[in-house]
Formats: C-alpha cells, structure tokens, sequence
C-alpha cells in the first residue's frame, strides 16, 4: 500500500448515533452494523489519525472494499466519488490557513499539538500537503444506508464546524444527506477562503511590479510560490463539481426527499464558481509572469540605451585627446591656445551629444 498510519499519533474516535430523532449513548464502531438496517436510525462517526487496527475494524464492520481503504491510506489521492455495490466512497480536501509564526515552527519540546482550536499539521506525515498560504487535509467519506463515516488521516480540520453546519440546515429530521451537505459545505467554503488569500496575493503582486524598490529576484520568487500553490489548488477545487454533481444524479436516482435539493444546487453553485475563479486566477498569474519578464526585458533596453548614449559621449573627447596627442605639428601645436581649442571642442561636442540622446529619451 502507498502509505500506512502514523502508529505514534494518536487516534481520536467520535461518532454519535440517533433514534427516531433522540441520541442513543455511548458509541463505538463494533456497533454500527447492528443499526444500518433501522430505517429510524442515523450514524455519524469521525476518525482523527486511526490506526491499522481501526481501519481493519471499520472494514470488516461496514464490509468495506479493499480498494476503497487502500485510497484512504494511500498518501496521495485525487479527488473522487466511488459508487460501490452497497455504499459510496468519496475523496475531498479541505483546506485551512497555513500557521505562521511561532505557530508553523513549534518547539521540539512542544508536546500539545494544538494550535488553538485545530491541531499543527505533521510535516512527517506522508499524508501532509503544505502550500505557502494553505494546508490540504484529505477527508476520506463512506456513506452506506443511514450512516457517514470520515476518516482523516491528518490532524488540523474541526470536525465540530461540520456538525454545527448540519445542524443550521435541519440536523437528523433530514438523514445522511443533511449530514453529507454540512461536511461539504464546509469544504467548499474553505475552498473559497483559500481562492480569496490567493486573489489577494496576486493584487498585492501586482502593485509591486511597478515598484522600482523591488527586487526582480524576489517579485520572481513570489511568482514562482503563487503558482505552485494556484496548481495545488486547481487539483482539489476543479474536481468538486464532479462529485457533488455525483451526488445530485445518485440523489435523484435513488428518489432521496427533495427538501435538500436546492442546498445541494447552491452547493453545486458554490464549487462551480470556486473552479472559475481558480481558472481565472492561472490566467492572472500568468499574466503576472509574463508582465514581469515583459519589464525586465524594457528595464534591459533602457539600459543598454543608457550604456550607449554614454559610450558615445566619452567617445568624443577620447577621438579629440588621442588626435592631439599624436607627434605630429598641427595648428596651435604645443601652444596654449590649441589647449583651449581642443577644451572648448570636447565641451562642446559632449553637451551636444547630452543634449541629443536626453531629447530622445536615450539618457
């Protein structure tokens, strides 16, 4: 397999099971087969960075496909919907701000891996992808009958912000899809989050293309960082129409209530408008860097203007000084007033020349 979990993190397990509306206490993963047939029932559970041993619980518990549990550890995946025999799997990535300061170098000493509310993301991690101004976590989802499982290979997404958004649109009353719409909701508006700082770090490069302060190297350098994480981003925005448009025609295939249609048509709306406003800032990027080499190129012919204009001025009084100074007689040979001729020429002649190539916007 491609990856396997970090055996020194540990494993946070949450979930929650609903009756007829009511939570049932205490919960754990042996006991979600004994209610996926209860058509009264709703089961949510979360994995925070499980372990071999809870994959293979949740596999055997869910009767899960090899396949689909390979593309949960594996250490890269692209985004994707899966429509198995008996459930569904998805794969999406939410992205959050990337820590800065002492937030992004914690001490080694440091045994609280919290950052506030979210957790630091593990550098070490195969699992980890790390942009300049965003971190990617890889959200793994089933969805068989009435229950929702996410498996989170990574730490640092709260989990509590989806539940909070389920619960805005309706909670149980409404079943998985309530619960699916809320998870997905809340990527998408990171995805928007993470499109916005990249818009406004291309107009901040914008402003400073003209700035004659800056140095080429560095308005390169940031360029440079701007596309790599555009190119991140366009794999985990662009795809997010495919898989929401996945589960409206499962949806509609399988007659789902239509109460949650139009949350899941503004959601369609809201991932369609992400990938445009993706694929109009690779344009904008683009243009960055090609207006960037575009002045570089004019700085260098002002340059070379400049070069030349003064090559020729000191090209002048370097013609009259070497005449003069051959040994040959001339007029005003080894006379004072030759040296005043020749001084008066070489003033002359060069204030012509500074005068000439200035008018023509040579100097």
């Amino acid at each position: 397999m491609a990856g396997t979990p970090d055996p020194d993190r540990g494993t946070r397990i949450r979930g929650q099971i609903w009756k007829k509306g009511q939570k049932v206490d205490g919960f754990s993963i042996d006991g979600i087969s004994d209610h996926l047939d209860c058509a009264d029932t709703l089961i949510w559970a979360d994995l925070d960075c499980p372990s071999h041993d809870d994959l293979t619980a949740l596999a055997q518990e869910l009767d899960l496909n090899s396949f689909a549990i390979e593309d949960t550890i594996a250490a890269a995946e692209r985004v994707k919907t899966v429509n198995y025999r008996d459930y569904t799997f998805m794969t999406v990535y939410a992205i959050t701000a990337a820590p800065t300061g002492d937030d992004a170098n914690p001490s080694a000493g440091d045994e609280n891996p919290t950052v506030g509310d979210a957790a630091r993301p593990d550098q070490h991690s195969p699992y980890a992808q790390r942009a300049k101004s965003f971190v990617l976590h890889r959200i793994s989802i089933f969805v068989k009958q009435n229950a929702l499982i996410t498996v989170r290979m990574t730490p640092g997404f709260d989990i509590a912000v989806v539940t909070q958004r389920w619960e805005e649109i309706g909670g149980e009353q409404y079943g998985i899809g309530a619960l699916l719409h809320g998870l997905l909701d809340v990527v998408v508006d990171g995805h928007f989050d993470a499109v916005q700082r990249l818009d406004n770090d291309i107009e901040d490069l914008e402003a400073l293309l003209f700035d004659e302060s800056v140095a080429a190297r560095t308005l390169q350098r940031r360029t440079y960082d701007l596309r790599k994480d555009l190119v991140l981003l366009r794999r985990v925005v662009v795809p997010m129409r495919e898989v929401i448009a996945a589960i409206q025609r499962h949806r509609y295939e399988n007659e789902a209530p239509p109460e949650l249609d139009p949350h899941f048509s503004d959601l369609y709306d809201h991932a369609l408008r992400a990938a445009e406003w993706t694929e109009s800032l690779r344009d904008m990027v683009t243009t960055v860097f090609e207006t960037n080499l575009s002045l570089a190129d004019a700085r260098l012919n002002t340059v070379m203007k400049k070069l030349t204009g003064w090559a020729a001025i000191i090209a002048v009084p370097t013609a009259i000084t070497g005449f003069y100074g051959q040994n040959v007689s001339f007029p005003f040979f080894q006379t004072t007033t030759g040296f005043v001729v020749s001084s008066v020429l070489i003033v002359v002649t060069v204030i012509a020349l500074y005068t000439t190539f200035k008018r023509r916007d040579w100097l």
